[in-house]
């Protein structure tokens, strides 16, 4: 709930509104901020924090406090911390998460707190079908979506035998699932590692004997830094046709550099996507950060504009979560991606795209649009959803 309004003699003489602009939100952030994958977390609450600084501390003019919490991509600990956001430090919205486990974990004691949430990450494919909520809304995409627009480009371009890679947990599965959707060619395997790997010398020896005609590989953070590094030494990597998910991005080119060129990848967002407001969310986060924003942090910067949007509907009010739920449905906010919108399940409806990692105008290895695919893709499990 909101911080304790004024009494209600002050609300009867100056009115509703001026309670609520007087007000203050407490924001919950949770992300995964330490360990190998801390680059993800970072930039998803980098990204919502520049959007509150570019408003001098308010959404929908309102100040708000986001109070940031780390759940280290531990399920449990994760668990925790919600019930602190929610029971000890009384936040009035939840907002973050970065991977799906972590997310399947949450599910339940959001739900039951009556919050809303506005994910800015993970995208669970349970969380969008039959076990979706109206309290729940997601800045980012439904896993599948990226990896199906690899899946249509993969079918387009003739490959006729892939070989698919992903971390064993939930977005893992659903990244394949969402890939074979749209392919329909051969597949030479699914090779399914340890969340956090580190070493894949094992499975780089599994590519070298099923000669597959392509790659699909989805490891976000450090695995994709050690997978990209590895291929790279053993031979493999300019060899055969890498097509990625969450793999190369602004967390990991950095430390994979030129040993990335050429490498493909999907998503709905990306640093060169020619609209106005997307131009000035990268320029702007640059200046701040000193680097190139990922895709995490433009999630995180819509979900902090769709709060700003719904905040601004209701006049900074929470406490009737209907209204908000209405404003936040509404997604009235220029998006850093084109033709955003929610579904009837809280997932965007949005443009995919395929990028090729280039080297950019300033010389740095970045991601350059190359095709859209998939325009307007709706995720495949919006139909199982209840209406909200």
């Amino acid at each position: 709930m909101i911080h304790r309004i004024r009494p209600l003699l002050v609300a009867c003489a100056f009115g509703l509104a001026a309670v609520a602009a007087s007000a203050q939100v407490k924001i919950g952030f949770i992300g995964t901020l330490s360990g190998s994958a801390a680059a993800l977390g970072q930039d998803q609450y980098d990204g919502f924090m520049l959007a509150v600084a570019q408003r001098g501390g308010k959404l929908g003019g309102v100040p708000v406090t986001v109070l940031k919490e780390d759940d280290q991509l531990k399920p449990d600990l994760a668990v925790q911390v919600v019930q602190k956001l929610i029971q000890k430090d009384k936040v009035d919205l939840v907002t973050g998460v970065t991977f799906s486990n972590v997310m399947m974990a949450l599910a339940k004691p959001l739900a039951e707190s009556g919050l809303l949430f506005v994910g800015s990450n993970a995208g669970p494919a349970p969380l969008a079908g039959k076990q979706c909520h109206p309290n729940f809304f997601f800045t980012s995409f439904q896993n599948d979506n990226q990896a199906e627009v690899l899946g249509k480009y993969a079918a387009d371009k003739g490959y006729r035998k892939m070989l698919l890679l992903a971390p064993n947990y939930q977005s893992g599965k659903d990244q394949v699932l969402g890939f074979k959707r749209y392919y329909k060619g051969a597949v030479a395997g699914e090779i399914y590692t340890q969340l956090n790997q580190p070493d894949y010398s094992a499975e780089l020896a599994q590519i070298q004997a099923a000669a597959p005609d392509a790659i699909f590989a989805f490891f976000p953070g450090g695995m994709g830094v050690n997978f990209i590094k590895q291929m790279n030494q053993s031979g493999l990597l300019h060899k055969v046709p890498l097509l990625t998910v969450s793999t190369v991005d602004g967390t990991t080119l950095p430390a994979i550099k030129d040993a990335a060129l050429d490498v493909l990848a999907g998503a709905a967002w990306g640093p060169d996507l020619p609209n106005p407001a997307n131009a000035a969310f990268v320029a702007a986060f640059e200046k701040k950060h000193g680097r190139i924003p990922s895709q995490y942090a433009a999630q995180g910067f819509d979900a902090a504009l769709a709060i700003d949007s719904a905040l601004a509907r209701t006049q900074g009010a929470v406490a009737n979560r209907d209204a908000l739920r209405a404003a936040l449905a509404a997604a009235d906010f220029a998006s850093v991606r084109s033709g955003f919108k929610f579904a009837a399940n809280g997932f965007p409806v949005q443009d995919q795209h395929v990028f090729v990692v280039a080297k950019d105008a300033q010389g740095r290895v970045s991601l350059k649009k190359i095709a859209t695919p998939l325009p307007g893709l709706v995720d495949a499990y919006a139909a199982e959803c209840p209406a909200k």
